[in-house]
């Protein structure tokens, strides 16, 4: 769901931002800013925020001063107020109950985010894409002549990205101040580097300086193939994967909310236990097979528990290969549930997981140790804390018959 959002920026003018709501479960709050002179509506930020929202995360995307649809003239905007424009922007989600866990910047919009980090309170992990180390870097857009001439005149048009841009001399005095290595190291946050080696606009030297500044925790990914400004989809969907994996152990969700509902199964009324389930935007049936009186119309709750830790194993391995630069191709996970009632634990989950590429002992030995390490696995071997409870005033869902035939529909097409 997307939403218009505005408010007021750091120097008191109109931004207008987009909100890409979580259609379910809300697992937290990001905020991305865009890179220099692109604004929100830039394909690598609506496809990496919408995708991220698909993922739960919900995400701010706005324009900066003087760009887009915000107030303000861009030649009195400076890197400084891009900063102080991604504070304000923090501190209006968190007035609305939406504080902000997540901070995500590409190119400039990743040295901002990098130096916005320590104002913003509720931020508790950043992540950048192709962001330069050396902020003073996009100094190299402007030709020798467009910058003694705003050196001259205090202000020039000139062109950035084929558009027309008048641009002042606080702009350029700002993009040579800055200190990002001082900036970096004391971030005191976690930070996950992505950058590809094939971008031209920001080399991969500058991903480089970025890390060995950084403190720990601090992850890099490599955007293998992409280009700068991330233009093929696939970049950008793999970008927002990454980070979404990435930031699962920091992203969350507001305070003082009910417990958090990832799930909703709804019997159908059709045959003995064929169940609707709903998961944010997606619908599912489960029932039981033929011999145990269902319909065999879906997945039995024991195969769907199956394919979850089928899928998770699958999802932490590819993952890890995609780290360490391996050469995995595809990767197929089969899991077997038997119940053998003279065993403590009775219940046994067999797991067969296929590697295709050319990786040698080493790395499947690793790998399948890594598949051992997935959430949903341990979430089996170590055990989890429930609450059960009758529901005082459950979520109004549409009555089952509404839904029948959509659900027919489904169990026809089969697998």
């Amino acid at each position: 769901m997307i939403d218009s959002f505005d408010f007021q920026g750091a120097d008191g003018r109109q931004l207008s931002g987009r909100l890409e709501s979580p259609s379910g479960r809300v697992r937290g709050w990001a905020l991305f800013a865009h890179c220099f002179t692109c604004g929100k509506d830039n394909l690598a930020a609506v496809r990496i925020a919408r995708t991220l929202a698909a993922e739960g995360i919900g995400v701010l995307r706005f324009d900066f001063a003087g760009i887009g649809e915000s107030e303000g003239e861009f030649s009195e905007t400076s890197f400084a107020s891009n900063v102080g424009d991604i504070v304000a922007a923090c501190g209006a989600m968190a007035e609305h109950g939406w504080p902000v866990s997540l901070l995500i910047g590409h190119s400039l919009g990743g040295a901002a985010v990098l130096a916005a980090a320590g104002e913003c309170k509720t931020v508790r992990a950043v992540a950048t894409i192709n962001a330069p180390f050396d902020v003073a870097h996009a100094l190299a857009q402007f030709s020798s002549n467009d910058l003694q001439e705003i050196e001259r005149e205090g202000s020039a048009e000139v062109r950035l990205a084929g558009r027309p841009f008048r641009v002042g001399k606080e702009l350029i005095d700002s993009l040579r101040m800055q200190d990002q290595g001082k900036r970096i190291a004391s971030l005191h946050r976690p930070l996950l580097i992505l950058h590809a080696p094939t971008d031209t606009t920001v080399s991969l030297d500058h991903a480089t300086q970025i890390f060995a500044a950084a403190r720990h925790p601090k992850s890099f990914l490599s955007l293998e193939k992409a280009d700068h400004l991330l233009t093929r989809k696939e970049d950008a969907a793999r970008a927002a994967g990454l980070i979404a994996a990435w930031a699962d152990a920091y992203v969350e969700p507001a305070p003082g909310k009910d417990p958090p509902v990832d799930v909703e199964a709804v019997e159908t009324g059709k045959g003995k236990f064929q169940l609707r389930i709903q998961t944010g935007k997606h619908q599912l049936i489960a029932d039981e097979p033929a011999s145990f009186g269902g319909l065999d119309s879906g997945p039995s709750p024991f195969q769907l528990l199956g394919s979850a830790l089928a899928s998770c194993m699958t999802m932490t391995v590819r993952l890890y290969a995609d780290q360490k630069g391996w050469p995995l191709k595809r990767i197929r996970t089969n899991v077997g549930h038997t119940r053998e009632l003279d065993q403590s634990p009775r219940d046994r989950f067999d797991v067969r997981i296929k590697f295709e590429g050319d990786l040698d002992a080493e790395q499947r030995a690793r790998m399948l140790e890594i598949a051992g390490k997935c959430p949903v696995h341990r979430a089996l071997t170590e055990g989890a804390r429930f609450t059960i409870m009758e529901s005082a005033d459950p979520a109004p869902t549409e009555p089952p018959e509404a839904h029948a035939e959509a659900m027919e529909r489904v169990a026809d097409r089969g697998p």
